[in-house]
C-alpha cells in the first residue's frame, strides 16, 4: 500500500506491538476468520437443507444431520463473532492506553520545546486524534483487510477443489474486490479522507485559537468575521464529506454488483455441475447462498484502505514526537544526597540549532546556597534561554553548568525536588484551592496546604469565600486576581520546599502596588532559598545580592545593588525611573 515500507520503517508505534502480540493477533484473525466461515457454512448448510425437505423426503432422518449442523452453525457464528470482537477489542484498548501513556511522556519531555512547534489546538489533537486514528487502524484497517484477503483464498481453494477454471473465475472477481478495489480507494478517494483530516486538524487548531482570543474578537466587533471564518472552513469539510459518501456509495455498488457476478458465477458452475441427479441438485443453492456472508468484510476493505493516508499521518507525527523525545533523553543519571551548596555557570555558551549567532556568549556566575541573584536585561537577550539552560531545558553549546560539581543533564530526574519555577503566568487549574495548591506535594496535609497559603497573605480572603478551601479557581484561576493567582503559585512553591527557586518576571502584568506587595511577600517567605529572579527593571531590587545584566548574550554590568548604585550611572539612571525620581545623570 502506498507508503507503507516508508512508514514503518523505522516505526516505534504500532509494528512492535504487532510482533509483541503476535499470537493475540492469531488469534483475534483466527476468530474473525471463523466467525465468517460459520456463517458461510450456515448458508452452505441452509441452501441443501432447504432444497432437501423441499423434495419432501420419505422421512425426516434424511435431513437430521443438516438441521443439527445448522442450530450448530446458527450457535457458532455469534460465539465467534463474540469472543472475537471481545479479543480484539480488549487487545487494541490494552495496546491504546499504553499508547496514551506513551505519549503523555513525550508530551511531558518535550514540554518546555513543544509549543514552539506545535499550537495548542495542534498539541490536542495530537493527543486525541492520532491516537483515536492508530487505535482505528487496527479495528476498520488491519483486521477486514487481513481476515478478507484469508477468506478470499479460501474461497478460492474451496472451489478450486471442485473445478480449477471456476476457481480462476472467482480468483479475478473477488481479486477485484480485495485487491483493485482498495488500491483504487487509496488513490482516488486516499486524498479527500487525508485532506479532509488536514482540514479538520487546521480547523481544531484555528478555532482553539481563536476561541482563546473570543473576547478580543467581541470586543474589537468582529463576531460576524468571527463566525464567518468558521463557516468557510465547515462548508469546505462537508463538502469533502459529500464527496466522500458519493464515492463510497459508488465503491459499495461496484462491489456488490462484482460480488454478484461471483455468486452468478457459482449458481450457473453448481447449476451445471450438480444436477444430473435429484439428489445432487441439492448443493445448488448450497453453493450459491454460501457466498453471501463474506460481503461484509469485503465491503469494509476498501473503505479500510482508503483512510489509510490519515493513518499513515498520525504514524508519522506520533513517531516524529517520540523522535524528538528521545533526542531530549538525558544522560546517565546521579542523585544529590548533600545540601545545595552551589550552582556554577562555567564559560557557557549556547547556539539555537540552525541559528549561526550564539544567543549567549561566554557566561559564567556562581550562585551559592541562600543567595538571591537578579538578571536584567532587554527582550531578547537570552534571559530565557539561560533559565532554560539552568534547568536543564536545553544544555550548553559549549562549557558546563552544574550543582554541587554535578552537571544538569545528570540530575533531571530530580529537577522537581531541586527547582520551583514561578513564571509570568502560572496555570491554575479548575478545581479546589486546596487540590491546587497540594500539586506542589502530593503529600502535603490540609494544615501543610493551609499553612502555605496563610504564609503568603491569602488566608483571610480563602477563609472568607462561602467554600472556603474547596472554592473553585475556576479554569486557569479565572476566580481570583493576577495578583492572587501569583499567591496562589507561590503557595505551590512552598510546598515543594525545593533549594533553588526561579522567579521569571512573575509580576510583569500586576500593577506596581501589587507587586511591590507580591514581591517582598515572595522574598520574605523564601528569604531562606536561593533565588534567580529574571526582571526587566528595578522594582524590588533592594531583595538580591547579586545583580547582572545580560546585554547581546554577555553580562555587561555585575556587582550588587549598592555597588552598581554607586558605580554605574545607567544603573542610577534606570533605578531612579523606577523609584518615580526625576532622574538627570547620564551615561
Amino acid at each position: 500500500m502506498f507508503g507503507f515500507k516508508e512508514t514503518f520503517a523505522h516505526d516505534t508505534w504500532v509494528m512492535p506491538y504487532l510482533r509483541r502480540y503476535k499470537w493475540l493477533l492469531t488469534l483475534v484473525l483466527f476468530l474473525g476468520l471463523m466467525t465468517f466461515l460459520s456463517a458461510g457454512a450456515l448458508m452452505f448448510n441452509s441452501g441443501f437443507l432447504i432444497s432437501s425437505a423441499a423434495r419432501q423426503p420419505f422421512s425426516v432422518i434424511v435431513i437430521y444431520v443438516p438441521v443439527v449442523l445448522a442450530r450448530g452453525f446458527g450457535i457458532a457464528r455469534p460465539v465467534f463473532r463474540y469472543a472475537e470482537r471481545l479479543t480484539s477489542h480488549n487487545w487494541v484498548l490494552r495496546i491504546v492506553s499504553d499508547f496514551r501513556r506513551r505519549l503523555y511522556q513525550a508530551v511531558e519531555r518535550t514540554a518546555v520545546t513543544i509549543k514552539q512547534t506545535h499550537q495548542t489546538g495542534d498539541l490536542l489533537s495530537l493527543l486525541a486524534d492520532d491516537i483515536d486514528h492508530i487505535e482505528n487502524l487496527y479495528l476498520r484497517t488491519v483486521f477486514p483487510m487481513v481476515i478478507g484477503w484469508l477468506l478470499y483464498l479460501v474461497i478460492v481453494i474451496g472451489v478450486g477443489v471442485f473445478s480449477w477454471p471456476v476457481a480462476l473465475l472467482l480468483a479475478l472477481l473477488l481479486g477485484l474486490i480485495v485487491i483493485v478495489m482498495p488500491l483504487i480507494s487509496v488513490a482516488f478517494n486516499g486524498a479527500r479522507e487525508f485532506r479532509q483530516k488536514q482540514l479538520q486538524g487546521q480547523f481544531y487548531t484555528q478555532l482553539t485559537d481563536e476561541v482563546l482570543g473570543l473576547t478580543d474578537w467581541v470586543i474589537s466587533g468582529r463576531y460576524t468575521d468571527f463566525m464567518a471564518h468558521q463557516r468557510t472552513a465547515i462548508d469546505e469539510i462537508a463538502q469533502l464529506r459529500r464527496r466522500d459518501h458519493y464515492f463510497q456509495w459508488w465503491r459499495g455498488l461496484a462491489v456488490q454488483v462484482i460480488f454478484l457476478a461471483a455468486v452468478v458465477t457459482l449458481l450457473v458452475w453448481s447449476g451445471t455441475a450438480f444436477t444430473t441427479t435429484k439428489t445432487s441438485a441439492n448443493w445448488v443453492a448450497a453453493f450459491a447462498l454460501a457466498l453471501f456472508p463474506v460481503i461484509e468484510p469485503f465491503l469494509e476493505m476498501s473503505q479500510g484502505a482508503s483512510e489509510w493516508p490519515v493513518y499513515r499521518q498520525s504514524i508519522t507525527r506520533v513517531n516524529q514526537l517520540s523522535e524528538s523525545a528521545s533526542q531530549s533523553e538525558t544522560a546517565a543519571q546521579q542523585t544529590l544526597t548533600a545540601p545545595v551548596t552551589a550552582l556554577r555557570v562555567d564559560h557557557v555558551q549556547y547556539t539555537y540549532p540552525g541559528a549561526e549567532t550564539p544567543v549567549l556568549k561566554d557566561i559564567s556566575l556562581t550562585v551559592k546556597r541562600g543567595e538571591k541573584l537578579a538578571l536584567l536585561g532587554p527582550s531578547g537577550t537570552g534571559k530565557s534561554t539561560l533559565l532554560k539552560l539552568l534547568v536543564g531545558d536545553a544544555q550548553p553549546t559549549q562549557g558546563t553548568i552544574t550543582l554541587n560539581g554535578v552537571t544538569m543533564s545528570r540530575l533531571q530526574t530530580q529537577r522537581a525536588s531541586l527547582f520551583g519555577v514561578l513564571d509570568q503566568q502560572p496555570y491554575l487549574f479548575d478545581t479546589t484551592v486546596m487540590n491546587n495548591v497540594r500539586l506542589g506535594n502530593l503529600q502535603a496535609t490540609d494544615e501543610d496546604v493551609k499553612s502555605a497559603i496563610a504564609a503568603v497573605g491569602l488566608e483571610p480572603l480563602i477563609t472568607s469565600l462561602p467554600q472556603g478551601y474547596d472554592t473553585l479557581v475556576q479554569e486557569a484561576g479565572n476566580r481570583f486576581s493576577g495578583g492572587e493567582r501569583q499567591r496562589l503559585s507561590l503557595a505551590r512553591i512552598l510546598l515543594q520546599d525545593a533549594p533553588i527557586i526561579i522567579l521569571d518576571e512573575p509580576t510583569v502584568s500586576l500593577d506596581p502596588i501589587t507587586e511591590k506587595h507580591l514581591l517582598d511577600t515572595v522574598f520574605t517567605v523564601l528569604a531562606d532559598k536561593t533565588i534567580i529572579w529574571v526582571t526587566h527593571h528595578l522594582a524590588g531590587i533592594k531583595h538580591v545580592d547579586q545583580v547582572r545584566f545580560l546585554e547581546k548574550g554577555q553580562f555587561d554590568m555585575q556587582g550588587t545593588p549598592v555597588e552598581l548604585y554607586r558605580t554605574e550611572a545607567r544603573f542610577r539612571r534606570l533605578y531612579e525611573l523606577d523609584q518615580g525620581l526625576d532622574a538627570t545623570s547620564t551615561d
